[in-house]
């Protein structure tokens, strides 16, 4: 085999393994109500082919166009069409390529320059491979794994900028980060803690660019034409570019100090306990063995000299401060940690491995980490995906949400032409569940007449919606989530 098939080939069985791990089964798990969101919005844009950015409730439209673009080479033009692994294997992909990225970020390219080892770059690269919440979240349609693979792929193109000074690298950086930020608000954030970990961890060293100044100015020019291009809906809605910036005007509405509570708000230890380990019914979830070996890199990249590893490690850090800061948590942003913390448990065993017997050793570390980390993606992506238990399945939709599709069916044949009514002040996902279906309505309150084929409405609706039916009926009591219950009214002949 030549040299460099060889060296590639642990690379390519990797990225194979990442690969199978985020597409195997993907309609296993229910949709969760932000998944069913914006799968419904991407149907909207796969039949009717425009696309117009909602600031007020919605991430950029990086997301939307690519499940269209897998829609249509799986042959899907309506949102009847639609199927969950259609959409899911948007961020699956997007995930895969992230493992082959974190790699090539990692190695060290010359002998002595700053990096990983090669066997210490595949073992960071394996341990997000197996990441529980680099997994789940990567078989989940929302746009948090685009969004830390773009980060990954900007850095990769700006370390080749840094090595080779070829313009086209910042070119491709600027292409990245425009992606980024057309995936979602977020991205400055990104951006300032990455320039505050080169400041301190290079200083004023140069890139090798014989004009960095042009090369950064075309990066930027890249940035702001992809970023324009999407928002604008590839020029149909121009509105967009001033809706790209009023998101934030709206995000300080809506997060701001004098903001009503979302429902969101946690302790600013709670991505640090996802990090560590919990118990809940009996199950015990965790990620001590990566965190533990990330926190042994962390140590050693403070005492190193090598400018990529301490901006890694200072990223990271920031990153984590930022999140745990802000109020607002959900558990899907703990897959920004990842990336970095798998780096530095790679830059934990490379240190090891210089000591006597050290690869043996690290080799064995690598080992436990890498099987303790698949045996709780195994619990959390595949065995209990959509339990509440699980601390990766944040407010998810349960099983019981299966049902509503056969019974609004069953309810149509009994009834052709009477309508179905779902009266709730939550409905999420149904709108999915019962795409494609004619004559489905949607009410906050009770309508004055609520009969119809097949009635759903929450229970704190039901004794309203039962005064109104117009008839008898059969009730039956069916989660959307834990804690939600709708009680389904089926008329009587």
């Amino acid at each position: 085999m030549p040299p460099a098939l060889l060296r590639c080939l642990p690379l390519a069985l990797l990225a194979a393994a990442a690969l199978w791990l985020r597409t195997h089964d993907l309609a296993l798990r229910p949709m969760h109500a932000d998944e069913a969101n914006q799968g419904v919005k991407t149907g909207e844009l796969v039949e009717a082919g425009r696309y117009a950015f909602d600031p007020r409730d919605h991430h950029g439209p990086t997301l939307y166009y690519l499940g269209a673009a897998v829609a249509g080479i799986r042959g899907q033009t309506s949102l009847a069409a639609l199927d969950e692994t259609t959409l899911r294997l948007v961020p699956a992909l997007a995930g895969a390529l992230a493992v082959p990225l974190l790699v090539i970020l990692a190695r060290r390219r010359t002998p002595g320059g700053p990096g990983l080892s090669e066997p210490a770059a595949l073992a960071a690269g394996a341990f997000l491979a197996l990441a529980p919440p680099a997994v789940y979240y990567s078989r989940y349609y929302i746009q948090e794994t685009l969004l830390a693979t773009g980060t990954l792929a900007v850095a990769v193109a700006l370390r080749r900028w840094g090595h080779t000074g070829r313009a086209r690298w910042a070119i491709a950086a600027g292409a990245g980060l425009g992606l980024m930020q057309a995936t979602k608000a977020s991205t400055p954030l990104f951006v300032a803690a990455a320039g505050i970990a080169w400041v301190l961890s290079r200083g004023a060293a140069r890139a090798a660019s014989a004009r960095p100044g042009r090369d950064l100015l075309a990066g930027l020019g890249a940035a702001l034409a992809t970023a324009a291009l999407l928002y604008s809906s590839f020029g149909s809605h121009w509105a967009g570019l001033r809706d790209a910036l009023s998101v934030y005007l709206h995000a300080l509405l809506r997060f701001g100090a004098e903001a009503p509570p979302t429902g969101h708000e946690k302790p600013w230890p709670y991505y640090l306990q996802l990090l560590g380990w919990s118990r809940a019914g009996g199950l015990l979830w965790h990620q001590l063995a990566l965190s533990a070996l990330a926190l042994a890199g962390l140590a050693i990249a403070a005492r190193r000299r090598d400018p990529l590893l301490r901006s890694v490690a200072v990223y990271g850090v920031l990153i984590l401060a930022a999140f745990s800061a802000f109020p607002y948590k959900t558990p899907w942003h703990a897959i920004h940690f990842t990336a970095p913390a798998a780096l530095l448990a790679g830059l934990a065993l490379d240190a090891l491995g210089r000591r006597r017997a050290g690869p043996v050793l690290a080799a064995a570390v690598a080992l436990l980490v890498a099987f303790s980390l698949g045996q709780q993606t195994r619990l959390t992506s595949f065995l209990r995906p959509a339990d509440g238990r699980n601390p990766w399945a944040y407010v998810h939709s349960s099983r019981d949400v299966l049902k509503f599709r056969p019974l609004a069916e069953a309810a149509r044949a009994a009834r052709p032409g009477a309508p179905i009514r779902v009266i709730s002040e939550e409905y999420w996902p149904l709108p999915w569940y019962l795409r494609g279906l004619p004559d489905v309505g949607y009410w906050s309150e009770a309508p004055a007449d609520c009969s119809g084929a097949l009635v759903i409405a929450s229970v704190a609706h039901a004794e309203t919606v039962r005064a109104r039916l117009g008839g008898p009926a059969r009730e039956s009591f069916v989660g959307l989530r834990p804690g939600f219950l709708c009680v389904v009214f089926q008329p009587e002949p």
